[in-house]
């Protein structure tokens, strides 16, 4: 009997391959003393394909997955203009941050720690965007923003350090290939998680494609997990995260009217030499020696005595974020400490949320939301993952039993291509990816002393997303852009 093309199988010979559905719209930015900068965005979702092969024989480019992409480019800027890959972390996370928070032509407004706007919030102009100096490419992985696996698909077959750095980087190569822009000089941009990625990425990149890079800017750096994961027997986060303790119990009123350097700097020192020392020590340590060590810590972290005592010596920053001002009733951010908020249980070890998070991602997700559509004419009926859950547990399968660091595949790339620049931006508040951990981490970089002058490192007196602080944000955009230009 021959079909009459409602059967399961004539559907699935009939459904279209998925297709680009990209929409782009043009627009102009007036700001106070520069040229207006008329660019054209493009948003949506591009098809990502993988060759097929069975027993040796090409099936053909299969569609795998949509990944959500936003770029901007200049008109009239030429196949010679920079342009910056840029996503964000988690794993987990799209790109909104950098796009909304800092890089992209339109900014957030919301306010700042103790001084929040309520709902429904807005969005500006970004006088200070990155535009100016390269065109922009933002990317949502897959499970985040828009990106979803093809039909069919699994999604956890992505959801793992490997993969994600390999389609990450067809994406880029696709870009660059499609818009003729292997000429260009390019630069990748990531945050958090996003440090590990673009390294991994910037290494794929020259390995696999022969794409060299120009620069990679490295925020809220993390790309050895040893120096950030306080697991058994090993002291190294204790000792890295101490600095950004002192920096926060500063913010906090803790060290009196010293300068916030003075306070950093010295816990730094103490980071560097005894404090190590002290806890390798350990019941070795004399009575003298110990109490000097618990006083010291607790001087620094602004936390009693007997509290560093009873955790013997090893404070821990969820564990910090919920003590430091237990007193007041308060727990102070993860991600930027600088931030307060109330909990359910003061007696608790750790808090129920971080609320510098609760603070940003009404604004972040409110914004991209609107803007999409209402600016950038892109429809969809799908929820725009800001933070998805759905991605883990991520696999780090090609890391097991060892430690988690792709610093070897950084000082690869900088030993391949001896002219890629490396900018890392650190937040003095950030109690999730330490400014000292970032140093730590490329103070023992496998690359000579010429190779290492090609890292610079900046500081902000904020957190993780360091351009949440409005004096922040104008001096990292200042900063990237000079880094783009190639300026010392």
């Amino acid at each position: 009997m021959a079909s009459n093309g409602d059967t399961p199988a004539a559907d699935k010979a009939e459904k279209p391959e998925p297709s680009d559905d990209l929409v782009s719209s043009q627009h102009t930015l007036t700001s106070p003393g520069h040229d207006d900068l008329h660019y054209t965005a493009t948003t949506g979702r591009i098809v990502l394909r993988e060759e097929q092969h069975t027993d040796d024989v090409f099936d053909g480019h299969k569609a795998k997955a949509e990944l959500s992409i936003t770029s901007y480019v200049v008109d009239g800027g030429g196949a010679d203009r920079p342009v910056t890959f840029a996503f964000n972390g988690g794993p987990g996370s799209s790109s909104v941050w950098l796009h909304l928070g800092l890089l992209g032509p339109r900014k957030v407004v919301m306010g700042d720690a103790g001084a929040l706007l309520p709902p429904p919030y807005g969005l500006d102009d970004n006088h200070e965007t990155l535009l100016r100096d390269s065109d922009l490419v933002f990317i949502d992985p897959v499970s985040t923003g828009y990106s979803r696996v093809a039909e069919g698909g699994k999604a956890k077959d992505y959801h793992g350090y490997l993969k994600d750095v390999e389609y990450i980087s067809e994406v880029i190569r696709l870009w660059v290939t499609r818009n003729n822009r292997w000429l260009s000089p390019k630069f990748l941009c990531g945050e958090s998680y996003g440090t590990l990625r673009a390294a991994a990425v910037a290494e794929h990149l020259q390995n696999r494609h022969g794409m060299y890079l120009n620069g990679l800017m490295m925020i809220s750096l993390t790309i050895d997990l040893g120096t950030l994961d306080f697991t058994d027997h090993n002291d190294v986060p204790y000792v890295t995260y101490l600095p950004t303790y002192a920096a926060i119990a500063h913010y906090h009123g803790l060290h009196g009217d010293r300068p916030l350097a003075d306070v950093v700097a010295e816990a730094e020192d103490y980071a560097a030499k005894d404090y190590p020392w002290a806890l390798a020590r350990g019941h070795r340590l004399t009575a003298e020696e110990r109490a000097e060590a618990v006083a010291t810590v607790a001087r620094l972290t602004g936390l009693s005595e007997e509290y560093v005592d009873g955790v013997d010596l090893r404070v821990e920053h969820i564990r910090f974020s919920s003590e430091l001002l237990r007193r007041k009733r308060l727990v102070v951010g993860r991600l930027d400490g600088r931030f307060t908020g109330e909990d359910t249980d003061y007696g608790r070890e750790h808090w129920t949320a971080d609320p510098s998070m609760s603070a940003i991602i009404g604004p972040y997700t409110a914004a991209l939301n609107h803007y999409l559509r209402a600016e950038l004419n892109y429809e969809s009926d799908l929820s725009y993952e800001v933070l998805s859950r759905q991605v883990h547990p991520w696999s780090f399968k090609e890391f097991e039993g060892r430690n988690i660091s792709v610093a070897d595949k950084l000082a690869a790339a900088m030993r391949t291509n001896p002219d890629l620049r490396v900018q890392v931006a650190c937040g003095y508040h950030d109690a999730a990816t330490p400014h000292f951990a970032a140093e730590y981490t490329l103070n023992r970089l496998a690359v000579g002393p010429e190779l290492y002058a090609n890292v610079d490192y900046k500081y902000y007196e904020a957190g993780h997303m360091m351009y949440v602080h409005e004096e922040s944000r104008l001096r990292q955009s200042a900063d990237l852009a000079a880094f783009v230009r190639g300026e010392r």
